[in-house]
């Protein structure tokens, strides 16, 4: 039979790695191929409608099936006539939601297999992950197929992905049905959405400058076009005579480049790549770990409300920290599965492709808002550690600072007399000083310094007066018992100036300069997920009281006929 009476089906056909696969098949002329995907239709990108898969949904080598795997008179109709099915459909694997993965990973593979089944399918395929045998916390150092399914996985894709493995493996056998699981680790490559993406996020929030853990950690990366190649191994494998198909059906296969790599190398590799520094940096897990677990919590508070799966949790910091290398020994002798793309090419590759992602075009448009709300000039390059030099001399003249005027606990008038009797001494020795001392010349202080010109009163005066109009307006909005935002905002601020007034001198400024040096640029960092914590929060306040003013509203009594 030729390859235009043999049909393959590619569930999830239009995602990573799976479309990698479709121009694979359509290239070595296997099969034609029926793509199935959960869009109603199929749109190309510019290198596809000229490329291969474009030629060949013209000349029907390829056709496009919308598909919901949840809804199984659909995915028995796409796998009517199919001689082998890839299964490479799944949810966004760092959205940790049961409910999310749950439905694609074990009811749509349910399916799937039905499908299989019922149609008398030869060969299934199902693309698997290794984290199907990672708990989170224990490492894993060229791990291989003996190692069983994790009692407690790390999060919900993991879980689902293992319990799908299962069931796949269960099946093989039924009514002549040859199956296999693919475990590809960490996939990379042109068309990635997911790792170069995040990792040249981390680059522009200014995350990447820091390296989770002690940084020594090895990871197995799998270059897209091998995981492509390696179900093509697979298949080819169940393919073949009794005795070798027999050998390799029924089995997981972990597949690599067979290349481990220190995790923040591979990062480094990337973003020096791109034109990014890279991670210098090292902070313990166990610093990193409660924020990671506050951020997931604020998601799962306010998911519902819309908020956006955060880059930042629990799971995938263990993912950064922890060895993960895996053993291909038995993909190689039981499917003929080796690289055929090299790590390094790999990595090359995928740099010329992310060229729209380099460091010179996606600077960040504008200010920052902690720089902003820092006036743009001296203080926010001090705060925001923009010159080392300024902040470690600023840093130097506050603990001289403390030292004398705040550790002796003396009374703000005390401390103030002191104050002024060090700046008048300082400025009589300015002043009385040669323009030249040791072949250094002075810079004399100019009295134009110490005289308030009329412009700036006038200014400061404008800004006194703006600031009381604008008090006044807020104090109006609040009696219209209207705005939450603004009176969540007058509550966190009568709070934070009740804290200022009930501490002493000394414990505002051990808690106030630390916080103001870390906290802006932490701000600056994590700029976008603190906005969107503020948001939700915001707007689920006040949903909640709208609520509970719509309970509360006096009910209209209709008239009586």
């Amino acid at each position: 039979m030729s390859a235009q009476e043999r049909w393959c089906v590619v569930i999830g056909g239009r995602g990573f790695a799976a479309r990698h696969l479709v121009e694979m098949l359509l290239h070595h002329d296997m099969y034609s191929v029926r793509i199935a995907d959960l869009a109603p239709s199929i749109k190309l990108d510019s290198y596809e409608e000229k490329g291969i898969l474009g030629d060949a949904l013209h000349k029907g080598r390829a056709q496009y099936v919308s598909t919901d795997l949840c809804d199984k008179s659909q995915v028995f109709e796409v796998c009517h006539g199919a001689e082998v099915v890839f299964h490479m459909a799944a949810p966004d694997s760092s959205i940790d939601n049961y409910q999310v993965h749950q439905p694609v990973n074990v009811q749509g593979t349910v399916n799937i297999i039905e499908a299989c089944v019922e149609h008398k399918v030869k060969r299934l395929i199902y693309t698997s992950s290794p984290s199907v045998v990672f708990d989170g916390v224990n490492g894993i150092y060229n791990g291989d197929e003996s190692l069983p399914y994790s009692a407690k996985h790390n999060d919900s894709y993991s879980a689902t992905k293992a319990d799908g493995e299962a069931l796949v493996l269960k099946s093989n056998g039924v009514n002549g049905l040859l199956t296999c699981c693919i475990r590809p680790s960490s996939i990379f490559g042109p068309g990635d959405k997911l790792l170069v993406p995040s990792i040249v996020h981390a680059a522009r929030t200014g995350k990447a400058k820091f390296i989770i853990g002690d940084g020594k950690n090895m990871y197995d990366f799998t270059y897209v076009e091998n995981v492509a190649h390696a179900h093509i191994c697979a298949e080819r494998a169940l393919a073949a005579g009794e005795d070798v198909a027999k050998k390799a059906s029924g089995e997981a296969y972990f597949i690599t480049n067979m290349e481990p790599i220190k995790f923040w190398e591979f990062a480094s590799l990337i973003l020096t790549g791109l034109g990014y520094n890279r991670p210098r940096y090292r902070v313990p897990v166990r610093v990193v770990m409660p924020m990671a677990h506050m951020m997931a919590g604020i998601y799962t508070a306010f998911a519902q409300y819309g908020m956006k799966a955060p880059h930042f949790t629990p799971s995938r910091v263990r993912l950064l920290s922890c060895n993960r290398t895996f053993n291909c020994t038995k993909a190689n002798d039981r499917l003929g599965y080796s690289p055929i793309v090299p790590l390094k090419e790999g990595i090359s590759r995928t740099i010329d492709s992310f060229s729209h992602l380099r460091a010179e075009l996606n600077r960040r448009e504008g200010p920052s808002k902690a720089s902003i709300y820092l006036g743009r000039g001296r203080v926010a390059d001090i705060l925001l550690w923009r010159s080392k030099k300024q902040t470690l001399a600023t840093l130097l003249v506050l603990f001289v600072f403390y030292l004398n005027f705040i550790a002796p606990c003396y009374t703000i008038i005390t401390a103030l007399c002191k104050l002024l009797s060090w700046e008048a001494i300082f400025l009589f020795i300015h002043g009385r000083s040669p323009k030249k001392l040791l072949k250094y010349t002075v810079e004399k202080i100019p009295e134009s310094r110490f005289h308030m010109s009329e412009d700036w009163s006038h200014k400061a005066a404008l800004a006194m007066a703006s600031y009381w109009n604008s008090t006044i307006n807020d104090l109006k909005s609040l009696c219209c018992g209207n705005d939450w935002n603004l009176f969540l905002k007058m509550v966190i601020y009568l709070v934070a100036v009740r804290f200022l007034a009930s501490t002493s001198p000394r414990g505002l400024f051990l808690k106030a300069i630390p916080l103001a040096f870390v906290g802006f640029s932490l701000y600056e960092m994590y700029e976008e997920e603190i906005d969107s914590l503020f948001q939700y929060s915001f707007s689920f306040v006040s949903k909640v009281n709208s609520e509970n003013l719509q309970k509360l509203s006096p009910i209209k009594v209709g008239k009586s006929e």
